[in-house]
């Protein structure tokens, strides 16, 4: 049983319930002062106790989608995937692989020309060598004859460290918010392709070339874009292509726009940090090179480079987010450059979790549509 079953939380949840009834049956037999009887005691305290947390952890990363398997959880997925192309010709594939495809549930039925179309991809950069899974989402209007020829903006999601990509589907809503929201005319049909910036797990590698290591930047900034383009009609024009994170995800969202104007129209980061931070997740990301070390840092980037011609969109909250002042401090360093505009979501109260950027999601998604053009 999977990590994120729920046959796995329920046996969890019942096996706490049991450890709590059989501790206050036993305890009475447990309650003289022998060796014996204070083990007992300490034995089923820890067990009540070690139980309750194992409940409490699968809750919490079916909720939040923290990691996606137990391999995952411990840090077992080290190996370098292998790319297996799969054609109806048994010809070579190209750079992105359909694996599966799934209807967006609770809108439109699940004809893809009334409700759109999730495909579970698989993704091999050509010039990086990455190969990371993801979820595309395609709108209504992609599969609709009046649109054969259309070509749509499209937006890279990206979620936080360590996360899932499945999770910007099951637990952000991604797909259904855009399809609300383009049926209402309130955003116009986009394209979603959704990963998480974790290329090479369980490594953070925070969108950055590291230097003799997983070219991660490069994938985002040439790679995905161009296995996309090859296999969706997707708009060819810098002015067609955003890409929106949390977290993590929203760093890594922002610096690309910053790095390159000319690939990302605009980028919004939900609770997002400005620094690229070295830690054990990160491991040594610049390895003594202190010009892409000063690249990391979008605080370097503002006040040295010239100021890209992109639109940024940055959310916090006044209280509950931790990146409050710092995310004031961006604004007012991004409005001091001369091209790059700058908007930003600041709600009275909000955690760093999945409930609060589901409440910034709407807007975000219209924000970035109405930067975005066909192509």
């Amino acid at each position: 049983m999977g990590l994120t079953s729920n046959k796995v939380l329920l046996l969890a949840v019942m096996f706490a319930v049991l450890l709590f009834v059989g501790t206050v049956w036993v305890w009475p037999r447990l309650a003289r002062r022998n060796w014996r009887a204070v083990s007992g005691r300490v034995g089923l305290l820890f067990g009540t106790q070690l139980a309750l947390f194992l409940s409490v952890g699968l809750a919490a990363n079916q909720a939040f989608g923290f990691y996606a398997s137990w391999a995952d959880l411990f840090g077992q997925e080290k190996a370098q995937g292998v790319v297996v192309n799969h054609s109806a010709s048994g010809a070579a594939g190209g750079p992105l692989q359909v694996i599966d495809t799934a209807h967006v549930h609770g809108v439109g039925g699940p004809e893809p020309q009334k409700g759109g179309q999730i495909q579970k991809v698989d993704i091999v950069g050509r010039t990086t060598n990455i190969d990371t899974p993801a979820y595309v989402y395609l709108p209504p209007e992609y599969f609709q004859p009046q649109y054969r020829t259309r070509t749509f903006p499209a937006a890279v999601v990206l979620t936080g460290y360590p996360g899932t990509a499945q999770a910007l589907v099951d637990k952000l809503h991604y797909p259904s918010t855009a399809q609300g929201l383009a049926k209402n005319g309130r955003m116009q049909p986009m394209i979603l392709v959704m990963l998480r910036p974790t290329v090479a797990p369980p490594r953070d590698t925070e969108c950055v070339d590291i230097p003799g290591g997983p070219q991660t930047e490069t994938f985002f900034a040439k790679d995905l874009p161009d296995a996309v383009l090859a296999h969706y009609r997707v708009g060819k024009k810098p002015g067609s292509w955003g890409i929106i994170g949390d977290s993590t995800g929203g760093y890594c969202a922002l610096k690309l726009a910053i790095h390159h104007p000319g690939v990302y129209a605009a980028a919004a980061g939900l609770s997002p940090y400005y620094k690229a931070p070295t830690d054990p997740t990160t491991g040594d990301l610049f390895h003594g090179d202190k010009a892409l070390r000063n690249r990391s840092s979008l605080w370097w980037c503002l006040k040295h480079l010239p100021g890209p011609d992109t639109s940024l969109l940055v959310t916090s909250s006044k209280i509950g987010e931790s990146n409050y002042k710092s995310t004031q401090k961006f604004i007012a360093a991004v409005q001091a450059t001369n091209r790059t505009r700058i908007s930003s979501i600041i709600l009275d109260s909000g955690g760093h979790n999945f409930n609060t950027w589901r409440r910034e999601i709407p807007a975000t998604l219209q924000w970035i549509s109405g930067r975005l053009s066909e192509g």
